[in-house]
């Protein structure tokens, strides 16, 4: 992965709040609704969500810079 790719990225795409917003809305979910069977898949859905968007996109951007 090019160092680049995240210097290119607006603050709400980088991988801080990425992180930060997973974990608030997963954390969110079982402060508002303490019911694992609600928050279980939307903590899957998170590290899913995570898992594209931190590893396999960066991954897969080319970083040619432009002619």
């Amino acid at each position: 992965m090019a160092p680049g790719f995240w210097s290119v990225k607006p603050w709400w795409c980088q991988p801080w709040s990425i992180v930060a917003t997973g974990l608030a809305v997963s954390g969110g979910s079982w402060l508002a609704l303490h019911r694992w069977w609600i928050t279980l898949p939307v903590g899957l859905l998170v590290l899913a969500w995570w898992g594209l968007f931190l590893v396999v996109v960066p991954s897969i951007t080319p970083m040619d810079p432009e002619p």
